[in-house]
């Protein structure tokens, strides 16, 4: 299985939950600035991620976006919710980003953006740098457009030496 996944994981799951992989409750305390039971676990949370290679095909075909979607939420602060599956009507809004995958839904897009003050970043799928250009405009000062998956693609270029 490896040490991460042998390891690891089950010791920082178990520290979060404060028990062990079997149920039990962990004995012993924490000792900070403050002490308390391990038992009782912590507030925060954590989640696992597996690093893979996609290929340009599967990533420009968003076959692969599934598996993408934990690094834009990584990438726009690692707060709130996180958009995992490519939204039906073009576009999904979470609480510090937001998806536009169909150029065409740019209207209703651009105005959920505007009317959510915490978010940030807005991802961008096109292949058109004119049309990523105008949309880019578009969105307010305080949301960084950041244009998917152009810099994916381009890096594969480079590796390959295209």
């Amino acid at each position: 299985m490896g040490i991460c996944d042998y390891i690891t994981k089950p010791r920082v799951k178990a520290a979060i939950l404060g028990k062990t992989p079997e149920g039990e409750p962990i004995k012993g305390e924490y000792k900070f600035t403050d002490e308390f039971p391990m038992s009782e676990g912590f507030k925060e949370n954590a989640e696992f991620f597996t690093l893979t290679y996609e290929t340009p095909v599967s990533v420009n075909h968003n076959r692969a976006f599934e598996r993408v979607a934990p690094l834009l939420w990584l990438r726009a602060g690692s707060r709130g919710k996180r958009i995992d599956k490519l939204p039906k009507n073009g576009w999904a809004i979470v609480e510090t980003y937001g998806l536009l995958v169909d150029v065409d839904a740019a209207t209703p897009f651009i105005k959920a953006v505007n009317s959510a003050r915490d978010l940030r970043v807005a991802f961008i799928v096109t292949d058109d740098d004119r049309r990523f250009q105008a949309l880019a405009r578009r969105l307010p000062n305080r949301v960084e457009p950041v244009r998917l998956y152009e810099s994916y693609l381009t890096n594969f270029s480079f590796a390959n030496g295209e």
